[in-house]
């Protein structure tokens, strides 16, 4: 199979360069999607300016991390990671705070969770390890043993459980998508 550009992709550059715009080849790399088991056997060389671009499994591209597979294990561990810092930092900073600013600090820290709404393909095992890692967050800034009802726990502090967060997310940008004009 040959790899071919597609018309729109070379009307896109050629748009970048009438406006002006430079590509750094250096800070640039490229992805190749793959469907199944499906993927060019034969890829040449693309380069910008001279300079050929290197070819990668993933990246991580306005937050969220691409694989040419487009699986979503490597951005859920990703946020599970960003999580596991923030929330060990919050419970060791703020630890003689009181609970309301504990609340508000995890809230503002620990719900982010920016490109969940994107996430459609992914093993049950890499949802499950960053639900658990949330639970365990709140347990840590709110000092609580490990054996504490995760439920019970967010129900009384208030706080939107690992699948409202999702669902709210979600829901968001069904919304916003819905609601938008542009094509």
């Amino acid at each position: 199979m040959l790899f071919k550009l597609s018309s729109t992709v070379i009307r896109d550059i050629i748009k970048f360069l009438s406006h002006g715009l430079k590509y750094n080849a250096s800070k640039s790399v490229f992805l190749l999607f793959k469907a199944g088991n499906k993927a060019p056997s034969n890829v040449p060389p693309i380069k910008i300016g001279g300079s050929a671009l290197g070819r990668v499994s993933k990246v991580k591209y306005l937050g969220h991390m691409l694989t040419e597979r487009l699986q979503d294990d490597e951005d859920l561990e990703r946020e599970r990671r960003a999580l596991a810092v923030c929330c060990s930092m919050l419970a060791r900073r703020f630890a003689r705070c009181t609970t309301d600013v504990k609340l508000l600090l995890f809230r503002a820290f620990c719900q982010s969770f920016y490109t969940c709404s994107l996430w459609i393909s992914y093993a049950r095992r890499a949802y499950n390890a960053l639900r658990v890692q949330y639970n365990d967050a709140l347990r840590a800034v709110l000092r609580k043993p490990r054996y504490c009802s995760a439920s019970a726990m967010f129900a009384e502090a208030s706080i939107d459980d690992f699948f409202c967060i999702i669902r709210k997310r979600t829901a968001s940008m069904m919304s916003r998508v819905r609601g938008s004009t542009k094509a």
